[in-house]
């Protein structure tokens, strides 16, 4: 799977991004589809399917952190932002890389499905 995965080819050089930060397990990409005016993904480095099989603390935790720089980052964080984990097909997943959806730029509505 992490061969033909497209986040492990990024996460590799082989697929272009624009990447905004990075630390050791994780980094920041924009995403290529945004859906609102700020929209970064962050992904582990390492292949991990979802957050369902996420089992490593530390991890989890290096993902959020990040999430939270980028939107500091961003200038998200005066006005607040959204950060979605959507995990499995009926989740809303559609790349089975786990990755964190930071949003905003402007007001986000809600319920948001």
């Amino acid at each position: 799977m992490a061969d033909s995965c497209i986040f492990c080819r990024i996460v590799r050089g082989e697929v272009p991004a624009t990447v905004i930060m990075e630390r050791d397990s994780v980094l920041a990409i924009r995403d290529v589809s945004p859906q609102a005016p700020t929209h970064v993904l962050v992904i582990p480095r390492a292949h991990v399917e979802s957050l369902a099989v996420l089992h490593d603390p530390a991890l989890a935790a290096d993902l959020l952190a990040l999430a939270r720089d980028v939107a500091e980052s961003e200038g998200l964080a005066r006005d607040g932002y959204r950060v979605v984990l959507n995990t499995g097909k009926d989740g809303g997943q559609s790349v089975f890389h786990l990755h964190v959806h930071v949003l905003g730029g402007r007001s986000l509505a809600w319920p948001p499905g």
